[in-house]
C-alpha cells in the first residue's frame, strides 16, 4: 500500500506563524506580545479596564481632596481662634523632588515603551530612571516627616490650633496616597525586571497617571496651605 506523505511545509511552522501573526498583528505594528530579553516578555494590549479604573479612583481622591478643602475654608470662616502658622521652608525642596520625580516617571516610561517597541534591546535605561523616580518619591516622603518634625519644633502639634491640625491632615493624607503610589511604582520596576514576569503598558501607563496626579494635587494643597495656614 502507498504512503501518502504530507508536502513539506515551506516556512515557520503554524505555532511559530500563529505567534508572529500575534506579536505583529497582521499588519506590521506590535500589538499584544514585545520584545523578549532574558525571558521577558513585555506584554502591551489596551488595558482599557486598567485606564478606566485609575481615573475613577483618581476622581474620587479628587473629591475627596475637595472636600477637606471645602472643610478648610467653612472653619477658617467660622472660627475666633485662626493662628496664621508659618510653613517649615522644607515644603519648597519637597515640592522640586516630587516635580523632579514625574519629569524622571515620564522618561522612564518612554523608555519602557521603546523597549517594548523593540527600539532598545536594553532595559537598563528603563530600569535607571525607574530608580531614580523611586528615589525622588522617598525623598519627598522623608521631607514630609522632617516637615512634621519642624512643625512640633515650633511648639505646633495635632491638636494645638486649627491651622496645625489641618496642616497634618493635608499632608498626611497626601504622603499616604504617594506612598500607594510608590506601591505601584515597585509593582512596575518588579515586573519590568523580573526575568518570569511580565509588565502590561497599561499597568505602567496606569502608575505614572497616579504619580503625575500627586505632584499636580500637592502643588495644589501647598497652595491652599501657603493661602489659608
Amino acid at each position: 500500500m502507498a504512503t501518502t506523505l504530507p508536502p513539506p511545509q515551506i516556512g515557520p511552522p503554524a505555532d511559530v506563524d500563529e505567534e508572529f501573526r500575534s506579536h505583529h498583528g497582521g499588519g506590521g505594528g506590535i500589538r499584544n506580545v514585545g520584545p523578549r530579553e532574558g525571558g521577558l516578555a513585555v506584554k502591551d494590549p489596551s488595558g482599557q479596564s486598567t485606564r478606566t479604573g485609575i481615573w475613577v479612583a483618581l476622581a474620587a481622591i479628587a473629591m475627596m481632596f475637595a472636600a477637606l478643602t471645602s472643610a478648610l475654608f467653612v472653619r477658617e470662616g467660622s472660627a475666633t481662634d485662626w493662628q496664621h502658622i508659618a510653613l517649615p521652608p522644607i515644603l519648597w525642596f519637597n515640592t522640586l523632588a516630587l516635580i523632579a520625580s514625574s519629569v524622571a516617571l515620564e522618561l522612564a516610561r518612554r523608555r519602557v515603551s521603546a523597549f517594548m517597541r523593540g527600539q532598545e534591546d536594553s532595559r537598563a535605561a528603563g530600569s535607571l530612571w525607574l530608580n531614580i523616580t523611586m528615589l525622588l518619591g522617598l525623598v519627598f516622603v522623608i521631607g514630609q516627616y522632617l516637615a512634621w518634625l519642624q512643625l512640633r519644633s515650633m511648639g505646633l502639634y495635632l491638636p494645638t490650633n486649627p491651622n496645625s491640625s489641618f496642616f497634618y491632615l493635608f499632608t498626611g493624607v497626601h504622603v499616604i496616597h504617594v506612598v500607594g503610589g510608590l506601591g505601584g511604582l515597585t509593582r512596575v520596576m518588579v515586573k519590568f525586571r523580573g526575568s518570569a514576569r511580565t509588565l502590561r503598558r497599561s499597568t505602567i501607563d496606569a502608575t505614572s497617571y497616579y504619580w503625575h496626579f500627586m505632584g499636580l494635587l500637592w502643588i495644589y494643597l501647598l497652595g491652599v496651605l501657603w493661602v489659608k495656614l
